[in-house]
C-alpha cells in the first residue's frame, strides 16, 4: 500500500481543500493542479492557468471561463452516481474526483459493516466500459477501496453494464461500481453505484442506489476532501475476475430465456460500445445462425466516429444498421447503447413499407404481452429467487412517464401492475417483478439475473418473439395492432426543452404550477397533480401531471442532471375494428401534435 504525499510548499488550507471556495479562482486551480495525481489533467489545468495569466485578452477570457466552469461547485453525487466531462477540477470527471468518491464509498460501506456487524470486510465488484479513462478510473477505485481495507473484485476487461450487475448478485457483493457514461457524448464519463449483499437485502438487492443511500454516500464523500494525492491507494491486492464471468452471464441468460425455436435474420449494432461480442455470442449460442453485426460499429471506440450522438434513439444513429439490414434482407435490427443496458429494435413496418424503430413504449408493450403470456404459462424468469423476489408474486412494472398500455394489459390478464418513479433503480426493486420497462428503451426481462435494465437479454428475448411471430406469418406491428384493438391506440411522444442554464428550470416549473394549461389538444384539463406532493403510491418527485377529459396525459419534469425540461405525452384513441385502426392512429398523431403546441404556449416558448 502506498500513500502518495505531495512535496508542495503551499499553505495548509490549500492542501486541506484544493477546491476550497475561500481561495481566489486561480489559486484554487493551482492548488488542485499541485495535488492532482494525474499528470495529464494537472498539465491541462496548468496550461489554462498560464493562458489566464497571459497577455492575450481573448485567450485569457476563454481560459478563465473554462477554469471557472471546472471549479463552479463539485460534480454532484446522486442516485445516478456521477456523470460529467473528463477534465480537471472538482466539477469534472478525473482521477482526483474518482479517488474522493471511492474514499467516500469506502467510508459509507465501512460504517454499514460496523453498524450491521459484518463478519468480513465489505466486498465491492467493479466494472468498466471502453470510454476514455474508464479502465483508469476502475483501477483507481480498486486501489482506494483496497487501501481502505475492503475486498475488491474487478471485471477482467471492458464489459457491458449488465455483466457487472450480474456479477454483483452472483458474487453476493455488498456494492458494485460501473465506470460508464452510458450513451453520453464521447467527452464524458461516469460512475454508477449499486448496493446489494449485506447492505441491501430483499427485491432491491443489487439495484442502483436510491435515497437515502445516495445522500449518505454523498455525505461520506464530503466528510474528508483531503488532497487527492494524499488519499491512501494500494498498488495491488484486489482480485481480477476470470474471463468466464461473461460466460456465466451468457449461460444464465440462455437458461432463463431458452434456445431459438425458429430461424431469423438479425442485424446488430453495438454503437461502438462494449456489448457487441456479448450480444452476438448470446444470439448465436441460442441458435440464431444468421446474425450480422454492423462492422463499422462492432468494436469499442470511445470516440464513436460513425454517430453524432451514441444513443440508438437519436436520429441517424442506426442508419448503418438499417442499410445493413436492407442489404442482408434481415428481419430484425437490435441496437444497444454503448454500455449495453438499453435495447432498441427496428423492423420493416408493413403499413409504411419501410423500416422504422419501435418507440420505447411500443417495444415495452410487445415485451409486456410476451411477459404476461410467460406468467400465464408458468415460465420462470431465470434466477434462484424465482419470481424476482421469492414471494410468489407476479408483477409487471413501468415508470410513471411510460405508457399506460402495460397497466391496461396487466389488468385484463389479472396480473398486478405497478408504477414507479422514473429510473430503473426504482423499477428493479419492485417485489415479485417479472418484467419492467421505461420508455427510454430500458427493459428488464430476466429480473432473477440482474436488477437493472439489460439490453443483452432484451436482445435475445425480442429475437425469440420476432422469430415466433415470423413462423406464424405475423410481425411485431401485428402484436401492437392487436393490443390497440383491445385496449385503444396508445400514442406517445415527448417534448424536450433544453435551457441555457439549470437555474431556469425552477422558474419554468413554477410558471406551470401557478398557471397550468386549461386544455391540451382541444380537450379540457380535468386533473392537475403536483407530483412533488406525492401521488397514489409514488413518493414525492419534482413533476406535474395533467389529465384531460379525452384521457390524454402529460407529465412534465426536469431532467435532473441537465438544464432541460421533458414533457411525456400520451393520448388514447379507441378503435373497435381493424378497419378503424388507421383512422384512430391518425387521430392520435394529430392530437399529439396539438398537445405539443399547447405545451409550448404554456411554457411561453
Amino acid at each position: 500500500m502506498t500513500s502518495r504525499q505531495s512535496q508542495s510548499q503551499s499553505t495548509g488550507s490549500d492542501r486541506q481543500n484544493p477546491a476550497g471556495s475561500e481561495l481566489p479562482l486561480l489559486d484554487r486551480a493551482r492548488a488542485w493542479a499541485e495535488s492532482d495525481p494525474d499528470p495529464a489533467t494537472a498539465e491541462e489545468l496548468r496550461s489554462l492557468i498560464r493562458a489566464a495569466e497571459g497577455s492575450d485578452p481573448a485567450a485569457k477570457a476563454t481560459a478563465e471561463s473554462k477554469i471557472a466552469s471546472m471549479f463552479n461547485g463539485r460534480l454532484e453525487f446522486g442516485t445516478a452516481g456521477l456523470r460529467g466531462a473528463i477534465a480537471p477540477g472538482p466539477n469534472r470527471m478525473n482521477v482526483a474526483v474518482v479517488r474522493h468518491t471511492a474514499a467516500g464509498l469506502a467510508r459509507f460501506l465501512t460504517a454499514e459493516a460496523k453498524r450491521s456487524g459484518f463478519s468480513s470486510a465489505p466486498h465491492v465488484v467493479i466494472g468498466f466500459d471502453a470510454r476514455h479513462r474508464s479502465a483508469d478510473f476502475a483501477r483507481e477505485s480498486a486501489g482506494v477501496l483496497t487501501a481502505a481495507g475492503l475486498a475488491v473484485s474487478v471485471l477482467p476487461s471492458a464489459l457491458p453494464t449488465p455483466v457487472l450487475a450480474f456479477a454483483l448478485r452472483e458474487l453476493g457483493a455488498d456494492a458494485g461500481i460501473m465506470v460508464t457514461a452510458s450513451h453520453n457524448p464521447p467527452a464524458d464519463n461516469g460512475y454508477k453505484v449499486y448496493l446489494g449483499g449485506r447492505v441491501v437485502t430483499g427485491p432491491g438487492q443489487g439495484a442502483q442506489i436510491v435515497p437515502p443511500y445516495d445522500g449518505q454516500i454523498a455525505s461520506a464523500i464530503l466528510e474528508d476532501l483531503a488532497p487527492a494525492d494524499e488519499i491512501p491507494t494500494a498498488e495491488s491486492g484486489w482480485t481480477v475476475l476470470d474471463a468466464d464471468v461473461r460466460e456465466r452471464y451468457i449461460a444464465a441468460a440462455l437458461e432463463a430465456l431458452g434456445p431459438a425455436e425458429h430461424e431469423l435474420s438479425i442485424v446488430t449494432t453495438a454503437m461502438h460500445g462494449v456489448g457487441g461480442a456479448t450480444l452476438v455470442d448470446l444470439l448465436r449460442r441460442a441458435g440464431y445462425t444468421r446474425v450480422t453485426p454492423v462492422a463499422e460499429q462492432q468494436e469499442p471506440d470511445p470516440d464513436f466516429p460513425t454517430v453524432s450522438f451514441p444513443n440508438p434513439e437519436e436520429p441517424g444513429a442506426i442508419d448503418l444498421a438499417l442499410k445493413t439490414a436492407e442489404r442482408e434482407g434481415a428481419d430484425l435490427v437490435i441496437a444497444n447503447d454503448p454500455d449495453a443496458d438499453r435495447c432498441a429494435v427496428a423492423a420493416l413496418d408493413p403499413e409504411l413499407g419501410a423500416w422504422r424503430m419501435l418507440r420505447g413504449d411500443e417495444l415495452g408493450a410487445v415485451f409486456g404481452a410476451w411477459a404476461l403470456e410467460r406468467i400465464a404459462d408458468g415460465a420462470a424468469d431465470g434466477g434462484a429467487d424465482g419470481a424476482g423476489g421469492g414471494d410468489g408474486q407476479n408483477v409487471v412494472a413501468n415508470s410513471v412517464v411510460s405508457s399506460r398500455l402495460l397497466g391496461a394489459m396487466a389488468e385484463a390478464a389479472g396480473v398486478e401492475h405497478r408504477q414507479t418513479l422514473t429510473g430503473f433503480k426504482w423499477i428493479a426493486r419492485e417485489a415479485g417483478l417479472r418484467f419492467g420497462f421505461e420508455e427510454a428503451i430500458g427493459y428488464l426481462v430476466t429480473p432473477g439475473l440482474v436488477r437493472d435494465k439489460d439490453g443483452i437479454t432484451a436482445g435475445l428475448a425480442i429475437a425469440h418473439i420476432a422469430a415466433s411471430l415470423k413462423a406464424e406469418g405475423r410481425t411485431l406491428f401485428d402484436v401492437l395492432d392487436e393490443l390497440y384493438l383491445k385496449h385503444g391506440v396508445h400514442q406517445t411522444d415527448q417534448l424536450s426543452l433544453r435551457l441555457g442554464s439549470i437555474s431556469l428550470v425552477t422558474p419554468l416549473m413554477g410558471r406551470l404550477r401557478t398557471a397550468p394549461p386549461e386544455s391540451l389538444g382541444g380537450s379540457d384539463v380535468v386533473e392537475v397533480v403536483d407530483l412533488s406532493e406525492g401521488w397514489e403510491a409514488l413518493p414525492p418527485t419534482d413533476g406535474l401531471l395533467y389529465l384531460t377529459r379525452d384521457r390524454s396525459r402529460v407529465i412534465v419534469r426536469p431532467s435532473g442532471t441537465e438544464p432541460k425540461l421533458k414533457a411525456y405525452i400520451e393520448t388514447i384513441v379507441e378503435a373497435d375494428t381493424t378497419s378503424e385502426l388507421a383512422a384512430a392512429k391518425e387521430t392520435a398523431q394529430e392530437r399529439i401534435a396539438r398537445i405539443r403546441e399547447d405545451l409550448s404556449d404554456a411554457l411561453g416558448l
